[in-house]
């Protein structure tokens, strides 16, 4: 899904992994997010430090809701710079609004699974009545680590370049989920894909987010999804070929 930005597409090199430290060392245990500085480290670079909520719930006190906070321009500036990425300064707000942004889509594809699980009895069975919904207990970063998923597609890529993507995933997350109507907790890997820009030079970005393969209930999950895409992927074929003979009669 492209995004619309007033600001200048990004440089692809400046996407290569989230300048974030998400290591869960570094967790701020107030907001539960790093601890990044809000004044300049140069002193000489001042962007807004007004922080945006999130619509990811995170872990608080029992009968209280509240919901992840992503970093302000000015603590993404400071992380890149710690990093020794060159950024140029009128690139960071958007860079802020792309990482905000592909969270927000990561997290809604996370629910699209987790709603699955309310349609297997099994884990309903298991429900406690009154509990929340699912929220995101902690992530790290992964960008040097690709996925075997990630591998795989890498190597079709490389047989087959004309038919599969050939560029590796420019970051990787690990985000644990917890359900709190069963009090599990399950890892979820996203994958994060920069695509071909629109013609009007506005970047796209695809996801691919799945539960790890930790369990075999994941793993009967990945297979069940999958058998219903490859199915649902037939019938459209089957059907666009009916509705093109109907047309030529």
């Amino acid at each position: 899904c492209p995004i619309q930005h007033s600001s200048p597409p990004l440089p692809s090199s400046k996407l290569s992994g989230c300048p974030i430290d998400h290591s869960l060392v570094t967790l701020n245990p107030l907001n539960q997010m790093p601890s990044l500085p809000q004044t300049p480290l140069d002193n000489s670079v001042q962007l807004q430090t007004e922080r945006t909520l999130s619509s990811i719930p995170r872990p608080v006190e029992p009968g209280k809701k509240e919901t992840w906070e992503y970093p302000s321009p000015q603590q993404f500036y400071n992380a890149l710079v710690r990093k020794g990425w060159e950024t140029p300064v009128e690139h960071v707000e958007t860079m802020v609004e792309i990482h905000n942004f592909l969270n927000e889509r990561a997290w809604g594809e996370v629910l699209k699974w987790e709603k699955r699980k309310v349609t297997d009895r099994k884990y309903m069975m298991t429900v406690r009545p009154g509990d929340d919904e699912p929220h995101l207990a902690r992530f790290k970063g992964r960008p040097g680590e690709m996925s075997p998923k990630a591998r795989f597609w890498m190597f079709a890529g490389w047989l087959l370049p004309s038919r599969f993507n050939t560029e590796p995933p420019f970051d990787r997350h690990d985000w644990i989920i917890r359900r709190p109507r069963t009090g599990e907790e399950v890892r979820y890997v996203i994958d994060y894909y920069s695509a071909p820009p629109t013609p009007d030079g506005e970047p796209v970005f695809a996801l691919d987010v799945r539960p790890a393969l930790d369990s075999a209930q994941s793993i009967r999950e990945r297979a069940s999804v999958g058998m219903k895409e490859v199915w649902e992927g037939v019938r459209q074929r089957a059907w666009g070929r009916s509705s093109t003979a109907d047309a030529g009669r």
